[in-house]
């Protein structure tokens, strides 16, 4: 009697591991190919009982709203994860952890306005990713630490105006890159965008189109058509401002030094390079209470560094133009000298010859002389 009841006990773990395996009744599965079939099913969270062989799982066209933590951990296998065209708007951090394996996620045609800089942590393997037509702002920087395999990125119709270029050089295998249909502010916090564009389009990267949404004069102008004399005044100030502010800071210290016996106050630095780098280049976090630059306007600011390149340039031009008018000189004056010694050489010469010949006419003469008055 014991035996049968071990039977059935063991039978009913089987069946129970079965029905744990078993194929979610909202789906089609394939268990040769490993492949998960829930799209256009209505589906308002992720569903339950996925076999954890299941390398594809294909969600979209539903109505999730949200990941929560570790939603996927049935399946840490799957490879593509499809959830585009869904009502997606909250992703938890830790939504996608234990998917080590996965290479391509879709989470286009959503809800999403922005993206935790943990989301993507775990995930080492990721090649394609889609996050195009959702209304994201921006994208962390430190997110592209997870993406240095990506192949292809798609950020198409959201509302980005600008992206971090250190992001982009973190995708060092990125091969295509969509960013169309963006409102790009084509101001001089985007200038790093357009020179990574150029570098990236000559090493054969492929992307569709920057087109400018602000300010007014730039709209509808290819970022990368843009001649670069329309950032300069912003690049001049930027630049030229932060090495005035570190040669005032550098000032300051070795007055302080003299002063007090090289006993400066360390809160000197705290005060004034902070200030240079935000005033300086207007860093995309806004600054710390106004005492920095707007973004990209650009205003008259005292620059002495700039004052004293542009007298050290006037004069050394002024020295470099005086020499060579100097040496143009000394060639003309050698020019004509040479010319009159030559001239006066030849006329002595002509005269030498002339007196030559009018002797030795003289010297015939006197010899014919004798000749016929001896014949006479």
């Amino acid at each position: 009697m014991r035996g049968w009841s071990v039977v059935v006990l063991v039978c009913g773990l089987l069946s129970l591991l079965s029905l744990s395996h078993a194929c979610p009744k909202e789906c089609n599965c394939n268990s040769n190919t490993k492949v998960v079939d829930c799209r256009g099913r209505g589906l308002y969270d992720i569903p339950r009982r996925l076999h954890p062989d299941t390398q594809e799982l294909y969600l979209q066209d539903n109505r999730i709203r949200g990941l929560g933590s570790m939603a996927f951990r049935e399946i840490p296998l799957v490879r593509i994860l499809d959830l585009s065209n869904n009502s997606i708007t909250l992703v938890s951090p830790t939504a996608l952890l234990g998917l080590r394996t996965l290479q391509h996620l879709s989470l286009a045609s959503n809800s999403l306005r922005e993206l935790d800089k943990r989301l993507l942590g775990p995930i080492h393997s990721l090649s394609h990713l889609d996050l195009s037509h959702n209304s994201l702002w921006g994208l962390p920087g430190a997110i592209g630490d997870s993406l240095r395999n990506l192949s292809h990125l798609g950020l198409a119709h959201n509302r980005l105006t600008r992206l971090d270029r250190s992001l982009l050089e973190a995708l060092t295998r990125l091969d295509s890159l969509t960013l169309r249909n963006n409102p790009w502010r084509c101001d001089c916090q985007l200038i790093g965008l357009k020179l990574w564009l150029e570098t990236y389009l000559y090493k054969g990267g492929v992307v569709d189109e920057v087109l400018c949404s602000q300010p007014e004069e730039m709209k509808d102008r290819d970022l990368q058509k843009v001649p670069y004399q329309l950032f300069h005044s912003c690049m001049t100030t930027s630049y030229h401002y932060l090495f005035a502010n570190i040669h005032h800071l550098e000032n300051e210290r070795l007055l302080r030094g003299h002063t007090h016996g090289n006993h400066a106050h360390p809160s000197s630095h705290a005060i004034h390079v902070p200030m240079a780098m935000g005033e300086g280049f207007s860093g995309g976090g806004g600054g710390g209470g106004g005492g920095g630059l707007p973004e990209c306007e650009p205003k008259q600011r005292q620059r002495p560094v700039n004052l004293r390149h542009a007298i050290a340039t006037v004069i050394i031009t002024g020295v470099v133009c005086g020499i060579v008018c100097l040496m143009m000189l000394v060639a003309a004056v050698y020019g004509c000298a040479y010319a009159a010694i030559m001239a006066k050489y030849q006329r002595e010469l002509k005269k030498n010859e002339e007196s030559a010949a009018a002797k030795r006419a003289d010297h015939a003469a006197a010899e014919k002389e004798p000749l016929e008055n001896a014949i006479a």
